[in-house]
């Protein structure tokens, strides 16, 4: 009974909330059609000023990528990762996941391909990839779209968040699969 509800609000939900929008904007007399195409403008300006940000973040992961850095990280960390029960092929989702959400979901990808559904490195990756942010995505595309370019202490507060949901992303599939 309760996923046929949820089966029906998902089903509904944008579609009521465009009519809800377009209502509220013809009882308002809001002129929707110029209305749009302003906001449509301004989005295509922020898409055409975060680009270089885009190309700055794809370049720095398709470098850690090539050079392996990412695979010499999780063998350096291999002991203290044994000891958390941490699978080194994870280490990359660690690295990954704050620079970019694609590319997370790729090496995930990855790892899913190669140990199947149900090995316990899959499954840590896949709850690493879900508790955790796109830090310097975030920081780049949102605070570099308004322009904000001293970002020190967000930084800091989304790398610990990061750091944090990783923690627990191990601690919680320890108690869960292991």
């Amino acid at each position: 009974m309760l996923q046929q509800v949820i089966n029906l609000i998902s089903l509904w939900a944008i579609p009521l909330l465009l009519l809800v929008i377009l209502t509220v904007g013809l009882i308002k007399k809001v002129p929707l059609y110029e209305a749009f195409t302003d906001g449509a403008k301004d989005g295509f300006k922020v898409a055409v000023n975060i680009i270089p940000y885009l190309v700055a973040i794809i370049v720095c992961i398709s470098m850690l990528r090539a050079s392996g850095f990412i695979e010499s990280t999780g063998q350096i960390l291999s002991p203290i990762l044994k000891c958390f029960h941490i699978p080194v092929d994870t280490v990359s989702v660690m690295i990954v996941r704050s620079l970019s959400g694609s590319a997370a979901l790729g090496v995930f990808s990855d790892i899913a391909k190669n140990f199947g559904a149900d090995d316990y490195a899959t499954k840590l990756a896949a709850v690493m990839v879900g508790s955790s942010e796109t830090t310097f995505y975030v920081l780049a595309v949102y605070f570099g779209a308004v322009g904000i370019s001293k970002f020190r202490y967000a930084l800091i507060t989304g790398l610990l968040a990061d750091f944090i949901g990783i923690a627990a992303a191990v601690a919680v599939c320890n108690f869960m699969f292991l």
